[in-house]
């Protein structure tokens, strides 16, 4: 019996009630809530995606060219950057309000009994709601880590790692092997696993722990070539790979999305034949890669979640690849509990003057606290300013500079957008 929930807004209210600021791993409660709904996540075959950095570009990649396909696709992905529905895309369009009311309304007992979280019932919601629409394949992304990840419920037909980073220490470890290994939890017996990263000692690491783990094949993209010949233009990123016999582009803009592609393409190689796409599908496919906030281009404005050093230098490198007019002004708003300093090192050579600001919807115990940051930037030699009102920061970011570029936390590109009224799926 439901909780007589009348709005969508009243809905997320209770969703969000159950976010504490602190992660709560384990799979326990997610099985329960997954066995009172009958266990839909073993009615839809899935593709997972585990990685510290390009997980979204991946999935972004796997659904454009399933779609191009013809199939049915379902993609899961977090956080939200403005309207928690982007969360569940099915055929890239998202699920319903009222569809998401009713099954809040209807599970909330259950929630509030198992005690599950609010990505553990997010994540049960989306295979529900995968479920019910009978896509053909769901792309699914872990939220944190993958060994104890609250989508690590799947079987799936293939496990990818992207690449790793030091993020989410005090849940994943302090070293990059430590956080290899947390991610790799998500490769199978059985099953394909596709690994991307880059560096050759936690690729091989990778690579064995996917053999502990059973997974067959295992396929490590940059053991086979990875892309080579790598251009990056205003419209997108051109390079080769190995295994295809011409050259291939992707609409997103940065060195790295030639890796995240070639991850996603090599996933998809390693599928069953009923769902592997042709090297027409494959290009085809490619051209209709969109993914909101990873360097999306609005007008004057760059949107681009970086919220840790590699992200922010990913950042950087695209930014000097591309050459925006100048002068480029960032707005930087990040979650106290990441490596600030390290992403306005990054960010020091390739802007002329940083804004620190407070996003508005970052959660009040993660907000940082900016003069330690103004004080930092100023000793790397950046001119830099602080506005702790997020509308001022942004109105003086337009003012100062002919690009702006909105980086840091999910939060600080996501209340930009809703204030500058820029659709997610734009550009």
């Amino acid at each position: 019996m439901g909780v007589g929930l009348k709005t969508y807004g009243d809905a997320l209210d209770f969703l969000y009630a159950r976010t504490t600021g602190v992660w709560r791993l384990g799979l326990d409660r997610v099985e329960g809530f997954l066995r009172v709904l009958g266990d839909p996540h073993r009615r839809v075959p899935t593709i997972h995606v585990a990685g510290t950095n390009g997980k979204g570009s991946v999935c972004a990649t796997l659904e454009a060219v399933l779609r191009a396909k013809g199939l049915r696709v379902a993609k899961y992905t977090s956080p939200h950057l403005v309207d928690f529905r982007e969360r569940f895309l099915i055929d890239g369009v998202p699920v319903s309000p009222e569809r998401i009311v009713t099954f809040i309304d209807r599970y909330t007992p259950e929630v509030e009994r198992l005690g599950a979280t609010f990505f553990e019932a997010t994540t049960a919601m989306a295979f529900e709601f995968f479920a019910e629409a009978q896509v053909d394949v769901a792309v699914i992304e872990t939220g944190l880590g993958g060994r104890l990840d609250a989508t690590n419920v799947v079987a799936p037909l293939v496990a990818g790692v992207t690449t790793i980073g030091i993020d989410h220490v005090e849940y994943l470890g302090g070293t990059r092997e430590e956080i290899a290994v947390e991610k790799a939890g998500i490769f199978k017996p059985d099953t394909p696993a596709v690994i991307g990263e880059p560096e050759a000692e936690i690729r091989a690491l990778l690579t064995r722990l996917a053999h502990e783990r059973g997974a067959t094949p295992v396929r490590t993209v940059y053991d086979e070539g990875g892309p080579s010949a790598v251009t990056v233009g205003p419209s997108g990123t051109s390079f080769d790979l190995p295994a295809f016999g011409r050259r291939l582009r992707t609409p997103l803009l940065g060195v790295h999305q030639a890796e995240n592609a070639a991850v996603a393409l090599t996933m998809l190689a390693a599928l069953p034949e009923h769902f592997r796409p042709s090297q027409g599908e494959v290009e085809a496919g490619l051209d209709l890669v969109r993914l909101p906030g990873r360097f999306q281009r609005v007008g004057r404005y760059i949107f681009d979640v970086a919220h840790n050093p590699d992200g922010a230098g990913v950042l950087a490198r695209t930014l000097a690849a591309v050459r925006p007019p100048g002068p480029v002004v960032a707005v930087v708003s990040v979650l106290a509990d990441k490596d600030w300093r390290g992403i306005l090192r990054e960010l020091q050579p390739v802007v002329d003057h940083v804004i620190l600001t407070n996003a508005p919807t970052a959660p009040s115990s993660r907000a940082w606290d900016i003069t330690e940051p103004l004080a930092y930037a100023r000793l790397l030699g950046i001119s830099a300013e602080l506005i702790r009102d997020f509308d001022r920061a942004l109105v003086r970011g337009s003012e100062e500079g002919v690009t702006v570029v909105i980086t840091g936390s999910f939060h600080t590109v996501g209340d930009a957008m809703a204030r500058l009224e820029v659709s997610p799926t734009a550009g």
